[in-house]
């Protein structure tokens, strides 16, 4: 596994780590009004409840919640700090996950099976956690390890869309694996979880992060990851985890990119 991105210096303990497929955030509560994010979100109150409010109507109060992607709501943390796991939507990630709750509807579920353990271990989750600590959070939080497809190609494939310096489209990429598109989508999927598509925008992210780690600008991150300008990173980021950049970094952030490669992945927890 290779070693962290130089992480950007923080004053306070807010961290998040980001894989492709995945974002964890530790830190304060961040107060946020109503949103919806294009992701689903794993909310733990590490020290106290919190109440999730759907726009729609209705309150749950809970101490872990899994808010799935396009429910505007409002959270109200009635505690210090709070985790949030984000998962791509129809991930493998996330179908397993919703399987963990025991309570509630479709769209916001509660009362994770591991949800003494999630609490006394996201206490201790902070910019100096080891990362196998972090990862073992993440794979008993999801009830799943990642598994990957033994076909290197694929391997060869996300590693190429994370270091690469450009958007790839699907089709020259399958060429150069000597696949035909089709099939190169379908061993895609089984590989990482995720749909290629999906896959390349977390990649993108992934990008931005490492350059604001490495402690450069918004500017350079968006060029980084691939995106337009400043705002495009900055509407992306925010469809994505429902809130701005500028909102995040307001924490005193630091940031870890984590190695996405199959060894850096942990053993389910059951």
């Amino acid at each position: 596994m290779s070693a962290l991105s130089p992480p950007r210096r923080a004053a306070a303990g807010a961290v998040v780590w980001l894989w492709p497929g995945r974002a964890l955030y530790a830190g304060p509560s961040l107060r946020l009004g109503p949103h919806s994010g294009a992701v689903a979100c794993l909310a733990v109150g590490v020290d106290a409840p919190f109440t999730v409010h759907p726009t729609s109507g209705g309150e749950l109060r809970a101490r872990t919640a899994l808010v799935a992607p396009r429910v505007r709501h409002q959270l109200t943390a009635f505690g210090d700090r709070m985790v949030f796991l984000y998962l791509d939507p129809g991930s493998a990630d996330d179908r397993a996950c919703r399987t963990c709750f025991t309570t509630g509807e479709e769209k916001i579920l509660a009362g994770h099976r591991h949800e003494d353990d999630l609490l006394a271990q996201a206490a201790e989750l902070s910019s100096r956690t080891p990362v196998p600590q972090v990862t073992a959070w993440v794979a008993k939080a999801t009830g799943r390890a990642r598994t990957w497809c033994a076909d290197p190609r694929i391997t060869a494939a996300t590693r190429r869309l994370i270091d690469a310096g450009q958007p790839l489209p699907a089709a020259p990429l399958a060429a150069e694996l000597g696949l035909s598109e089709s099939r190169f989508l379908r061993l895609f999927r089984c590989g990482t979880g995720t749909s290629y598509r999906r896959f390349r925008l977390w990649a993108q992210m992934h990008r931005a992060a490492r350059a604001l780690a490495a402690g450069h600008n918004l500017t350079r991150a968006a060029a980084d990851g691939c995106f337009a300008s400043p705002s495009h990173l900055s509407t992306a980021f925010r469809a994505m985890f429902g809130l701005t950049p500028s909102a995040l970094f307001s924490q005193n952030l630091t940031i870890r990119c984590l190695d996405p490669s199959p060894d850096a992945m942990p053993d389910a927890v059951t």
